[in-house]
């Protein structure tokens, strides 16, 4: 599972993105992987590591919530890679 969100205000110059993804390791647990920054260039990345696929799952979606109440929306490109 992965989702990639955008948040733009050319007003203030703003072009943000937020990566997100499930993914498993090689040692048997799921990883959330995050990355962040500036849209065109590298961001930071963090990954937290749980047990099963479950968690790591709800963990994407409550951050994914977090991110849209903050302005972040989900790329229209990707709306139509799903529909």
């Amino acid at each position: 599972m992965q989702t990639y969100l955008e948040k733009r205000q050319p007003a203030q110059k703003m072009a943000r993105f937020y990566r997100m993804a499930v993914m498993p390791n090689l040692f048997g647990e799921w990883t959330l992987y995050r990355e962040w920054g500036r849209i065109g260039q590298g961001g930071q990345v963090r990954m937290d590591w749980f047990e099963d696929e479950n968690k790591a799952v709800a963990a994407l979606v409550t951050l994914e919530a977090s991110k849209r109440q903050r302005g972040y929306w989900v790329e229209p490109q990707q709306l139509a890679m799903f529909g």
